[in-house]
């Protein structure tokens, strides 16, 4: 009988992570906590949870373990680095990895993880910190029907769209693969019809207003604009999450010899303000290598338009 998981590992406490672990703890799961703050894991135990001083001591302790790190090197060394979790699971206990990786990468450690006894979905996970605050991510996930029946509390828990895309590993990072690709497009895309209406002297309120309302809008544009608007790059999601995933769109597209200009340019767009120093800012902090948009923007607009 397939055994419904109730002790349930967090590890990594970052926007999504935390919102995450808040949303089982709300649910009534038994939720133990691990992350390289300390101070993280000690305001998240203030609120019920438990506080592990490593991955191996979190994974002795639950079921289920669910990985929120920014890439495959970290989910890496979560799992079989030193104090690594995979050693300490029990057998049948649930891998649940949300990073954004190549898919590779996950199908490579659903199959590892595997022959240690262990089930793993390949869960990547968007939506931001506020949805993952509020218990309604979306998340894009494969694997075997026992580990999501295993799971489903979990996931009633922490999202609000479950997208189950087959028993294979690597599925899941597919789908997240081509989300990036049009997150990180239409953040530079936002970004470049930011500058250019800026440098024309619009006015960036009413700009966004109108934008906003009309076929020219995105989500991306909608959610981000504000930052610019604000000034405001206090980092939700930063450029170097875009310098990473659009390389991972890219270098798949290479392996099946694709074009994808749009995405190229974007990754461009991305890794100059990462070069700029731009890299630990929000990602809408790509409109700073347009020229004088560093400028606050009332300073941008009192200068004269370019004639």
């Amino acid at each position: 009988m397939n055994v419904e998981m109730k002790k349930v590992g967090v590890i990594g406490l970052g926007a999504m992570g935390m919102g995450i672990a808040q949303s089982l703890l709300r649910a009534g799961f038994e939720v133990h906590a691990c992350d390289v703050r300390a101070d993280t894991v000690q305001a998240l135990a203030g609120q019920g949870a438990h506080a592990a001083q490593s991955p191996a001591a979190l994974a002795a302790r639950v079921q289920a373990l669910l990985i929120v790190v920014v890439n495959a090197q970290q989910t890496e060394a979560v799992l079989f680095g030193e104090h690594g979790a995979a050693a300490s699971l029990a057998p049948g206990s649930v891998v649940i990895a949300c990073a954004t990786v190549a898919p590779e990468f996950a199908e490579a450690l659903g199959a590892r993880l595997a022959a240690m006894g262990l089930r793993f979905i390949d869960a990547p996970i968007s939506g931001g910190a506020a949805k993952a605050a509020a218990g309604e991510m979306s998340v894009m996930a494969a694997g075997a029907p026992d580990a999501f029946d295993a799971c489903a509390g979990i996931f009633d828990a922490i999202c609000a769209k479950l997208y189950r895309l087959g028993e294979q590993p690597g599925q899941g990072s597919k789908v997240k693969m081509i989300n990036q690709l049009l997150a990180g497009v239409h953040i530079a895309a936002a970004a470049e019809a930011m500058a250019l209406g800026l440098r024309a002297g619009c006015d960036p309120d009413a700009l966004y207003e109108v934008i906003s309302n009309s076929a020219g809008s995105s989500w991306m544009f909608q959610n981000r604009v504000p930052h610019i608007l604000k000034g405001d790059y206090t980092p939700l999601s930063a450029v170097n999450i875009f310098v990473k995933d659009l390389g991972i769109v890219l270098d798949y597209a290479k392996k099946s010899v694709f074009p994808l200009p749009l995405s190229a340019t974007a990754h461009q767009m991305f890794m100059q303000a990462s070069a700029a120093g731009f890299g630990g800012e929000d990602d809408s902090a790509v409109i700073k290598t347009f020229p004088g948009i560093t400028l606050p923007v009332q300073a941008l607009l009192n200068q004269e338009e370019p004639s």
